[in-house]
């Protein structure tokens, strides 16, 4: 990077760790690399500050990321960025936006045409969350001809350009030379943008959409509802200020005028940017501006009823003519109400009363897959709900197949029936690693913990909208409306973090705690382990494989992708095989067993197959994540990969970052396993490195930070035990070089009991 680059590309960061990956990689992907990027971390709670500083490790063109002690907004970190700043020229980019591909060739390109002009204007692309950027029909006030640099005084329309700062390139020495700094506010680009157009000796224009802008689904800074929009107000009489201080200026005030009138109308003109109780007093506060600032003389553009009744200043006006718009849309919502009252049932009617009742504190229901046993993080939770929080009752939802797996201590509750319904209805905490009935109204003090069940390798939530094998015909607002209801979701490394907030983009909280369902892995003992192997009847001195494959969208019936009696000739009578078909299928994936081929489809508890095994055989199931805070050895079958990714699509290649050896074979896999190679060293190092990326949290303790923060409101959780401190069970065969086994007697006892059960 040279001393003084061309561009300095300044990114306020705040609370948009999901998509800052992607802003910073499309501004170091430029075809135009002359630039230096800097990342202010707006005292973000999430990891903005830590993203920053991998990419900063990484690219010489990345300064080291700076941290303001207080969140501020995004003014205060554009300043911090500028005080930093080299470039010959300053852009701004909000972190949840990006760059368009060879943007920077093309600004460079015209800043050159044009004489290396103050300010140059270029066009954005915005996006919906749901698609791709998409450019409008371009600005004509960007396409006007004529000679370039220009004065505004000969293109006044610019000023009706969005009024942002991101669409924009300025001149660095212009900007120290009139000391321009974003003010306070949440409307802050006003009367940066205003200032640096009159202030401007030399402007130009770039018909080209440089900026894709994302439309976050919840609505980003300005589309929040909030009294924070009175600021709007404060910046215009800062912008007013600033020209009556300049003579020069003061012909630009019936044009100001009428802007501020346009984008006090648009504020007010939304019905979810302020609360109701402040509509009256912002109307009011219109009318007052409007009085203050208006130039003698100026006419009133009153070009719709809106425009008319807001400069009136009536609220009551404005606020009847808003109830009739909204009239006819509103009528058929009752009587659709009706029909859905009646064709519930008594049922629906149940709930609706419950849902009047007052909430009962000491109450949490729990359910995993929607219906099945004591499983998953649910039931981790659910245990540690009742450790320690002493007089919580817990509820159970699951269907009459699976109730003999919970504890005696949690209320049986069949799924649709009035207890369910009831429990819906008064339990304050609801926890779950699926979405619970979608007709559920969460209501007002209740709290939603979205568990999650695994780490994502393959794609979840919106990212399947292009994927229909995956998808079959997955409700996406339905999803998106279940998701709007979480409170807090669960994770167990940065990487489920970054996805989950991108493919399921509502206002929740994300608890990097890791997963309650690991808590066993890393709290049980060697003594544990055998109890388990015995109860499951595997040989003593045998090595267990745990096989394991994931669903397949493009089936609709899983089948073993091994011949297991061929992998168990293979490798002599020491090995063992603990077979175990996704719960998507619900059927064994062998008829075939027998004392050293074990069906454990039934088992109900995965963790305590992976406790009871030696090694795991697995292809792009997420339990390998799970698996590896066991750091025992993992082999990936991968023969169908790139029918897999073709399906489901993955977020990245296996095959590049395994946690172990990988098989594109049965032959491959036999020769592995032969060899030795499966506990090699090779394969402990891949190991390593994926158990540093993905069991960053999963110390077995998560249960318990979970329910000290969400229930007991305590805002110091325990620390996190340092992955090199973590000491799980060692598996029964290690250290042993097993002597093969005559013969193998016993079976897998499934259906009964789980030994490891609270």
């Amino acid at each position: 990077m040279s001393p003084l680059p061309r561009f300095s590309v300044i990114v306020p960061a705040y609370k948009v760790q999901a998509y800052l990956h992607e802003c910073l990689d499309s501004v170091l992907s430029q075809s135009f690399t002359d630039l230096e990027l800097i990342v202010v971390d707006d005292a973000s709670p999430d990891g903005c500050g830590e993203i920053a500083e991998e990419v900063a490790a990484r690219d010489p063109r990345v300064r080291r990321p700076v941290r303001l002690l207080r969140n501020a907004g995004p003014g205060a970190a554009r300043n911090k960025g500028m005080e930093l700043a080299g470039g010959d020229y300053l852009l701004f980019l909000d972190g949840d936006d990006t760059l368009a591909p060879d943007a920077l060739r093309s600004i460079a390109d015209r800043l050159k045409e044009t004489g290396e002009p103050d300010v140059l204007v270029h066009d954005f692309a915005a996006t919906t969350w749901t698609g791709p950027p998409v450019r409008t029909a371009p600005d004509r006030r960007l396409t006007e001809a004529g000679p370039a640099p220009f004065r505004l005084d000969d293109r006044p329309g610019l000023l009706g350009v969005r009024p942002a700062a991101w669409n924009k390139a300025y001149r660095r020495e212009f900007v120290e030379d009139h000391g321009f700094r974003f003010p306070p506010g949440i409307h802050e680009d006003t009367v940066w943008t205003y200032q640096v157009l009159m202030a401007a000796e030399s402007v130009a224009t770039l018909d080209r959409a440089c900026v894709q802008v994302r439309g976050r689904r919840h609505g980003g800074l300005l589309d929040r509802t909030t009294r924070a929009h009175f600021d709007v107000f404060e910046q215009y009489d800062r912008l007013f200020a600033y020209v009556a201080e300049r003579p020069e200026l003061a012909a630009w005030r019936p044009l100001l005028f009428r802007r501020m009138v346009d984008h006090l109308t648009a504020v007010a003109s939304r019905r979810d940017l302020l609360p109701r109780a402040a509509r009256a007093e912002f109307l009011r506060t219109v009318r007052a501006y409007r009085a203050r600032y208006r130039v003698p003389g100026t006419p009133p553009r009153a070009r719709v009823r809106l425009r008319q009744l807001l400069r009136s200043g009536s609220p009551r006006l404005y606020g009847a003519l808003g109830a009739a718009a909204r009239a006819g849309r509103g009528a058929a919502g009752p009587a659709r109400g009706l029909g859905r009252l009646v064709r519930g049932g008594g049922l629906r009617l149940h709930y609706r009363v419950q849902r009047l009742l007052p909430l009962r504190a000491d109450r949490a229901v729990f359910a995993a897959y929607d219906g099945h046993g004591y499983v998953c993080s649910p039931a981790a939770l659910e245990n540690a709900f009742r450790t320690y929080v002493p007089g919580m009752r817990t509820s159970w939802v699951a269907r009459p197949e699976h109730h003999h797996t919970l504890p005696v201590a949690t209320r049986r509750v069949l799924p649709g029936s009035m207890a369910y319904w009831t429990a819906l209805a008064r339990s304050t905490y609801l926890v779950s690693n699926v979405d619970f009935d979608r007709r559920l109204v969460k209501r007002d003090g209740q709290v939603l913990v979205q568990t999650r069940h695994g780490t994502p390798l393959k794609r979840m939530g919106l990212d399947l909208r292009d994927r229909p094998a995956a998808a079959r015909g997955t409700d996406f607002e339905a999803a998106l409306r279940g998701s709007d209801q979480w409170d807090y979701v669960l994770s167990g490394n940065r990487h489920s973090t970054l996805v989950w907030e991108r493919v399921h983009p509502s206002p929740y909280t994300t608890l990097e705690y890791g997963a309650p369902r690991n808590d066993v892995l890393l709290r049980a003992t060697s003594a544990d382990v055998a109890r388990i192997r015995e109860h499951l009847g595997i040989p003593e001195g045998a090595v267990a494989v745990l096989y394991a494959p994931t669903h397949r969208d493009y089936r609709h019936s899983q089948r073993a992708h091994l011949d297991l009696e061929r992998l168990l000739r293979e490798l002599g009578p020491r090995f063992v095989v603990l077979a175990r078909a996704h719960h998507a299928y619900g059927a064994p994936l062998t008829d075939l067993a027998h004392g050293r081929l074990l069906d454990v489809t039934g088992y109900p508890s995965v963790e305590g197959l992976c406790l009871a095994s030696d090694a795991l055989v697995t292809d792009y199931s997420s339990l390998m994540f799970d698996y590896a805070n066991l750091d025992r050895p993992i082999v990936i079958h991968g023969e169908d990969w790139d029918a897999y990714e073709a399906a489901r699509g993955t977020y990245f290649d296996l095959r590049s970052f395994p946690p172990g050896a990988v098989a594109r074979s049965e032959d491959e896999l036999i020769d592995i396993f032969a060899t030795g190679h499966w506990r090699g060293s090779r394969s402990a190092q891949l190991r390593a490195a994926f158990r540093e990326r993905f069991c960053p949290f999963d110390d077995g303790r998560a249960a318990e930070r979970v329910v000290r923060r969400v229930v007991l409101g305590e805002a110091e959780v325990p620390p996190v035990v340092p992955l090199d401190e973590r000491r799980p069970a060692p598996s029964a065969t290690a250290g042993r070089d097993a002597s093969p086994l005559a013969s193998v007697p016993g079976q897998c006892r499934t259906g009964v009991e789980d030994p490891l059960r609270t």
